[in-house]
């Protein structure tokens, strides 16, 4: 018989009452009060303990009673008739087994009556000599047996609070054991935390100090806190410039560098040779280490950083690190829980400040790219630098990834003097008497001011100055002769230390031996090298200098490396130079004291060498000089690329300043190929022409005889040179005729010093159609302490609130950009002016404004983004409105579009093709004439515009927003005439031309 149809046989109203026969009745309570203080089911059964009310026989019978009727239904029986009594005795003595279980009734029901079941089994004696069906009908009858006895168990008064007990005890010893397990292996999050707060320590200790050079050790630390040396440097992005009508476009603004990131997730940063870039990492890292920041860097706080230089990730030719690697490839002696920066860059904590791609080989700077996307790929909500020199990569290197290219400022003048006094401050009470003589210095010697136009040249200029009690030498390669001088073998000296490493060596024999690290280094295109290798190569060099042969080449590495000041130990086992403009120089004269012009050459093109380059010119003799100015020329007359000709051009135009002495016919040859590319004809080539230096005001034409665009480019390669002799030469610029020329000038104000730029340029220049650009609070007092109250103005976010109005109220311009970077914006401005008519105003998307901000003057054009709170409809109260742009505002709503056409004086309209999608069935503006599609507008949107717009007559496109087929045939259907195809901001002002259909 089949085990279901047995169950189903014992499955009857009278299985219960004579199974429960087998249980003793319970009493109120848990059952927890007794001599054991367990209730095991030897207690619970009726044949034994205290209450015993069946005995052994009884217990029998009703086996045998179970087994009769599992026979007598219908059907087949379940087993040989013969063998009823054998099968009788079997389940009696499982039953039996039931008292010698030792467990309670909680545990037998958590174990389950198949389990229980198994259990009786095994503890009666096995059935013997019965034929399968029995065999087969004593497990089934078992399980179904143990089945009813189990639902006895949980129907007892006693088994719920007996249960409740078990599982609160239960509970309790889980506890204590998973107490005791996270306190053996702690969660990933408490792991994770517990780590990062070791890792932002150990970045901090790290990176926290800056070292001064060349200041007196014996009475001042080499090394003070970055907090109090830290001087904020500006960053800015290239301006497009004005537009062909001289209006301004949006650009990048001037902004603090260490806040770059607040504003843009990804930003590549470019800067010269100790600009401070290092440095700005340095200071981007402790700030997110520190749980206070400095002033404007909250934004950084609960963020991880992850400090990458490439010259340490690279060094042996290794591959770019995967985040598990970061740490370790970058000398942390820390090891994190596994997945620790995967964990923290998927959630978007991460800053990965990625330090020097110019600091590896050319070669290699695809590969770095290429591993820069992949991390962007896999971790995209996270933020990111990367530094470079300004030349290593291409403009567009990494924008087609979302980064903002912004480029480190030279230091202006008030940086300068700031700098020079914090240096001072720091160096001790002993430095104090040569601050001011150095600081009238920079104001009065323009060698010296050319000089300190960043960090690392104000540093080596303020300890040579002390250095020399008070006298600076001329030149850049003078510069450097004296600080080698001082940092080689003065110091020690004049300070009576002796020979701290048992060696005395003068200046050049410590020269001879550090160059050849350097021009290793420079050779192989690295800026470390092993500490074994670096110190390989001072022995093989020890036995031909003279003075340094006697000694043991180990030691005389040691005091290279201790006591030179040239050379540090990034980590145990590297050495590179305390920077990389120490390095060039040295490389430079090691590749004239070799003449190696032919190296010099093959290198000319790579950015790299640029410096070693107008170096190794300072460093030559006459003849040398000239060898390799001719040879750079031929490279340049070689190369096929353009861009590569006037790069070399320009270099041999560069070096000509370091040379000491260069033949006349040479230095003509080199005047003549540079007048080839001047003036500039693209700015590019402007940018790259700034390079020079003030060298090139000797050769830029100007303003006679110069077309509108050559007059432009001038100016803008001008004003790309930090040097005062700059604003000379734009000052002859300021009458211009074309206002696109005048606009340049305006955008360039920034770059040099505010007041004397104001009262030399800005004073005197034709205001005739030109927007006056003010960028920060210093600009917006100078207009206003000149009494110049400009008619076309544009305002940043950067001026303060306060600047702000008190320029538009000085001012009352007829036409104004205004930009606000406050969420709450204060207007009340704008509700002052009585002249205005044309207002664009540029606020953050999520600006809580209203349209009663907006001033009752005659407004007649009108940009705003984003949309006031209260809508479009207020506007109708602007009676002179007939020009309105929204093409940088939010998606129109249907119910803005709505708003829009109660508006019957608008004209001119401004949106983006894809506000299209939303335009209620049925709305027309029939008063437009002129329309401004901003962004792309398919066939269909096309089509749609003729429905809403039937009175269009000029139509702007912006490119790639259709093609001309469509367009032909929506110029049949309505005779829409599409004038102007135009890119970016442009479209609104570019000058209309016809496109035929």
């Amino acid at each position: 018989m089949e085990p279901a149809l047995i169950g189903t046989r014992l499955a009857s109203a009278a299985i219960g009452p004579i199974l429960k026969k087998l249980l003793v009745s319970d009493g109120p309570g848990a059952g927890l009060p007794g001599p054991s203080g367990t209730v095991r089911l030897s207690s619970l059964v009726s044949f034994r303990g205290e209450k015993r009310t069946l005995t052994e026989r009884d217990v029998r019978k009703l086996a045998g009673t179970l087994v009769g009727r599992a026979l007598h239904g219908d059907g087949e029986p379940p087993f040989p008739a013969d063998e009823t009594e054998a099968v009788t005795d079997t389940l009696a003595t499982a039953l039996l087994a039931l008292g010698d279980l030792d467990m309670d009734d909680a545990q037998a029901v958590h174990l389950g009556h198949r389990a229980l079941a198994r259990r009786l089994r095994a503890a009666a004696p096995p059935p013997d000599g019965l034929a399968t069906p029995s065999v087969l009908f004593l497990d089934v009858v078992t399980e179904v047996a143990c089945r009813h006895i189990l639902e006895f168990f949980t129907q007892r008064s006693t088994f719920v609070p007996r249960t409740l007990v078990e599982q609160s005890r239960g509970q309790a010893e889980l506890r204590a054991k998973l107490d005791t397990l996270t306190a053996r292996v702690p969660h990933p999050d408490v792991r994770d935390a517990d780590f990062e707060r070791r890792y932002l320590e150990h970045l901090a200790k790290k990176h926290g100090r800056l070292t001064i050079h060349g200041i007196d050790l014996h009475h001042s630390p080499d090394r003070w806190p970055l907090d109090l040396a830290y001087l904020s440097l500006e960053a800015t992005g290239e301006a497009p410039g004005p537009d062909a009508t001289g209006r301004p476009v949006p650009r990048e603004q001037a902004l603090r560098a260490d806040l770059a990131l607040a504003r843009h997730d990804r930003v590549l940063l470019r800067g010269l040779a100790g600009s401070g870039k290092t440095t700005l990492v340095q200071w981007l890292t402790i700030s997110a280490a520190a749980e206070s920041g400095a002033e404007g860097m909250a934004y950084l706080r609960g963020r991880v950083p992850f400090v990458l230089p490439l010259r340490t990730l690279t060094r042996h030719g290794e591959r770019l690190p995967a985040p598990d690697r970061f740490l370790p490839a970058a000398g942390c002696p820390l090891t994190p829980p596994d997945g620790w920066a995967d964990r923290v860059l998927a959630a978007g904590r991460g800053v990965v400040l990625v330090d020097g791609i110019d600091e590896i080989p050319e070669a290699e700077r695809g590969r770095a790219r290429t591993w820069l996307r992949n991390l962007l790929d896999a971790y995209e909500s996270n933020r990111w630098l990367v530094t470079s020199r300004p030349t290593a990569v291409r403009d567009d290197w990494l924008t087609p990834d979302g980064f903002t290219e912004l480029a480190l400022s030279p230091m202006t003048r008030a940086e300068v003097t700031t700098f020079v006094r914090r240096w001072h401050r720091a160096a001790g009470p002993e430095a104090e008497p040569y601050e001011q003589p150095l600081l009238d210095a920079l104001r009065t010697h323009g060698h010296v001011a050319q000089l300190a136009t960043n960090p690392l040249m104000c540093g080596l200029v303020c300890a040579l100055h002390r250095d020399r009690r008070g006298f600076l030498p001329r030149g850049r390669k003078a510069l450097y002769e004296a600080a080698l001088s001082m940092l080689l073998a003065r110091r020690d000296r004049e300070r009576d230390m002796g020979d701290p490493s048992g060696i005395a060596l003068d200046e050049a024999p410590q020269i001879q031996l550090i160059q050849r690290l350097a021009y290793w280094l420079t050779l192989n295109g690295r800026t470390q090298l092993d500490r074994a290798h670096a110190e390989s190569l001072v022995r093989e060099a020890v036995p031909a200098v003279q003075e340094a042969a006697p000694h043991d080449p180990g030691r005389v590495f040691t005091h290279l490396l201790h006591r030179s000041g040239l050379l540090r130990e990034p980590t145990t086992d590297t050495i590179e130079f305390v920077h990389r403009t120490f390095q060039d120089h040295l490389a430079a004269k090691a590749l004239v004291d070799h003449w190696d012009i032919g190296v010099l050459v093959r290198h000319a093109a790579d950015d790299q060498w640029e410096d070693v380059i107008r170096m190794a010119v300072g460093h030559a003799r006459p003849r040398e000089c000239a060898e390799i100015l001719r040879e750079l020329l031929k490279a340049a007359d070689a190369a096929e690329d353009r861009r590569i000709r006037l790069r070399l051009v320009l270099l041999a135009a560069t070096s000509l300043d370091h040379a000491t002495e260069v033949s006349p016919e040479v230095r003509e040859e080199v005047v003549r190929r540079t007048s080839a590319v001047i003036p500039p004809r693209t700015s590019a080539e402007a940018k790259a022409l700034a390079a020079a230096g003030r060298m090139i005001f000797d050769l830029l034409p100007g303003p006679d005889g110069l077309d509108v665009d050559a007059a432009r480019l001038a100016v803008v390669a001008a004003s790309h040179v930090p040097d005062d002799a700059a604003v000379l030469y734009l000052s002859r610029f300021v009458s211009h005729p074309v206002v696109a020329v005048r606009s340049q000038l305006i955008w360039a104000w920034h770059r040099y010093d505010t007041r004397s730029y104001a009262e030399e340029i800005v004073a005197r220049l034709d205001p005739t159609g030109l927007y006056y650009s003010v960028q920060d609070d210093a600009q917006a007092h100078e207009l206003i302490r000149l009494g110049l109250r400009p008619q076309l103005l544009q305002v940043h976010g950067e001026v303060s609130p306060g600047a702000r109005d008190a320029l538009l109220g000085h001012s009352d311009p007829r036409r104004l950009t205004l930009e606000v970077f406050e969420p709450r914006p204060d207007l009340t401005s704008l509700t002052g002016l009585t002249r205005l008519n044309r207002l664009s105003l540029v606020l953050p998307p999520d600006a809580d404004w209203s349209s009663a901000d907006l001033p009752a003057a005659p407004l007649r054009q009108l940009s705003i983004a984003p949309v006031p709170r209260d809508g479009l409809a207020p506007l109708s109260r602007l009676r002179d409105l007939r020009e309105l742009h929204l093409w940088a505002a939010a998606r129109l709503s249907p119910s803005l579009w709505r708003q829009l056409s109660t508006l019957p004086g608008i004209e001119t309209l401004a949106l983006t093709g894809t506000d299209l999608d939303r335009c209620p069935a049925g709305t027309v503006l029939p008063g437009v004439t002129e329309l401004h599609l901003a962004a792309q507008a398919d066939a269909a949107g096309l089509r749609r515009l003729v429905e809403v717009f039937p009175s269009v007559r000029r139509l702007h496109l912006a490119p790639g927003s259709h093609d001309l087929t469509p367009l032909a045939a929506l110029t049949e259907l309505r005779s829409v005439r599409a004038v102007g195809r135009t890119t970016g901001a442009e479209h609104l002002t570019a000058e209309v031309r016809t496109v035929s259909a």
